[in-house]
């Protein structure tokens, strides 16, 4: 079946309902409802059997749905109506919360019912939410909806009673610090983490606020600055204290949007002399931290969490000082990742973009990135893995080939591309990606640029085994694969292979070479301030639209990744994905 995905943005939930349903033998285009452009003329143009919106900000228009099918991923259960369904269900501390597939009608959300699935709602930011547990009842929904639709047999059910609730605007949002608990604080800032972020006034100006962690250490009068912490301000509370990662300052009438950052870095010289908290060891409890390192029996676990999934040049440096430190431990398999949410995205273009200097930062953000994956990639007395329990994209996905095993959840959706953001790419990418799949697909998959489900992954090669479980339990799953892979009688014998291999791939063709060479052409980029990559880039961190949707090569029906091009010549139309939510 033809079906187009019309979205308002190419976001992470577009871009696996786009893959998956290509892995069920559907050829699926994309167009984007973008301000000045009509959404009518490209459904007449793509011609399909179905129209699907995944995430769709504005109504389809009348003389589309009353021609063809048309169906809404609503995040929410039956009944529930309204612009903020996921965003409410955060703050308002819902445990239950579901997917909806409605048939497009002139009112919003108040179709009949396609097909609907239920999940739950973990104590964790709204687009960590979106992405994992309403992420996988939404495929789940998806694809029953276009198997019920595809067998011409089935009668939707009309809704019965709903509520119909506004959008959740800054005045609900607010933080009242005088009189708001931590828990409440920390949905507030949950629901709000990646937009809109909770307006608040800090220092004489106002911010946004984006993401919270528990923190039961420190204490002080409500909406003080107590600390510091690898980029983050902790904030005190009525009975406690949150971690704040980043932060967003409100722009004026007329300016181009701020970029979130960093809390430390967006304060700059704004903020008051506070203590500098070293992280503690992972077993504190209420602590926050994004680097975390752990062990049980002979395996090793280095999990990080960083905003967006992406690594700035400190988080960089950060993290390898970290995997150093885990190489210096007796284990047998050291486990990277293995949390949900992110892998990781590459490097962090918001503080390239902030910087005084942003060819400079690019140039040292990639090289910090590369140094980590060739510290990844030399590591020859153990069994590194690579656990991706959420989206990785761009460098984040060559950080995780690097290793020896790559496992992945799947609900995972990889991006291993570069083109989109006008770069070349490095991360030792020319080397590890052909390894994996060959040089042929390995330029197919960089030339397409296009989202691939983790099932395709394992299929091309690029990833070794699929993790089929929810996002809750990955952690778990991956330690128990861990243990086993450790002590399996073949592993030390591995081990003990891979120095002997390194040793043969550096008298053919060292790994330095295929660095070089990547470099070389990403500098040459970072230093031509007409290169696409400089625009784009800012684009992208201050999310400005587009003018309209970009061109993409043609794919083939059935699985993500398959070879071939489209035989129908269907268009795939879309954005990078890498750090949208």
């Amino acid at each position: 079946m033809h079906i187009l995905l019309v979205a308002s943005a190419f976001n992470s939930l577009t871009q696996r309902v786009h893959a998956e349903l290509r892995d069920h033998g559907h050829t699926v285009a994309v167009e984007l409802a973008l301000p000045g452009t009509s959404l009518t003329a490209a459904v007449e143009r793509h011609d399909p059997h179905l129209v699907l919106a995944p995430m769709l900000k504005t109504a389809i228009p009348r003389e589309v749905w009353a021609a063809r099918p048309c169906f809404v991923v609503h995040p929410g259960p039956v009944g529930d109506r309204g612009p903020s369904s996921l965003d409410r269900a955060v703050q308002e501390g819902a445990t239950q919360w579901g997917v909806t597939i409605l048939q497009a009608v002139e009112e919003m959300d108040a179709g009949d019912v396609w097909a609907t699935v239920r999940c739950p709602v973990p104590p964790v930011s709204k687009s960590d939410l979106y992405r994992g547990e309403i992420a996988d009842a939404a495929l789940a929904a998806v694809l029953l909806a276009v198997d019920r639709f595809a067998t011409g047999r089935h009668t939707p059910l009309r809704q019965g009673a709903a509520r119909t609730r506004p959008y959740l605007d800054q005045s609900v949002r607010r933080i009242d610090w005088a009189v708001d608990g931590t828990e409440t604080v920390l949905r507030k800032l949950r629901a709000a983490d990646s937009q809109p972020g909770v307006l608040d006034v800090l220092l004489g100006d106002e911010w946004y606020l984006h993401g919270g962690h528990p923190e039961d250490r420190l204490h002080g009068a409500p909406g003080a600055l107590l600390a510091t912490q690898t980029g983050a301000i902790c904030r005190a509370t009525k009975d406690g204290a949150v971690w704040i990662p980043e932060l967003r300052r409100r722009s004026g009438p007329g300016r181009p949007r701020a970029i979130r950052l960093p809390a430390v870095t967006a304060l700059g010289d704004r903020l008051p002399p506070l203590p500098e908290l070293a992280p503690l060891p992972a077993s504190t409890a209420g602590t926050w931290t994004d680097i975390r390192y752990r062990e049980a029996g002979s395996v090793g676990f280095l999990s990080f969490s960083f905003p967006g999934g992406a690594l700035s040049t400190t988080q960089c440096r950060r993290l390898l000082a970290a995997y150093r430190e885990a190489c210096a431990r007796p284990t047998t398999v050291l486990v990277l990742g293995g949390q949900r949410d992110f892998f990781c995205n590459g490097i962090h273009l918001g503080v390239i973009e902030a910087a005084a200097d942003p060819a400079a930062e690019s140039w040292a953000n990639i090289n910090a990135i590369d140094d980590l994956v060739e510290a990844v990639l030399t590591t020859t007395d153990r069994l590194v893995v690579s656990a991706i329990g959420g989206n990785a994209a761009a460098g984040g996905v060559m950080l995780a080939l690097a290793a020896d095993e790559v496992w992945c959840r799947a609900g995972s959706v990889l991006n291993p591309h570069y083109r989109l953001m006008g770069l070349h790419g490095s991360e030792y990418w020319t080397y590890t990606l052909p390894r994996r799949v060959g040089a042929a697909t390995a330029d197919r998959l960089m030339g397409e640029a296009l989202p691939m489900s983790a099932a395709s992954a394992v299929r091309l090669g690029l990833v070794d085994r699929l993790v089929d479980c929810g996002p809750g339990d990955f952690a778990a799953e991956v330690g128990g694969l861990a243990a086993r892979l450790a002590a399996l009688p073949g592993t030390p014998s591995r081990i003990a292979a891979k120095k002997e291999s390194l040793d043969r791939q550096e008298s053919t063709e060292p790994l330095s070479a295929f660095r070089e060479r990547e470099l070389t052409r990403m500098r040459r980029t970072f230093d031509d301030p007409e290169a696409p990559y400089h625009a784009l880039r800012c684009a992208f961190v201050r999310k400005e639209r587009q003018a309209g949707t970009p061109p993409q090569p043609t794919v083939g029906t059935g699985p993500a990744g398959a070879t071939g091009p489209d035989p129908s010549g269907a268009r795939v139309t879309g954005t990078d994905g890498a750090s949208v939510t």
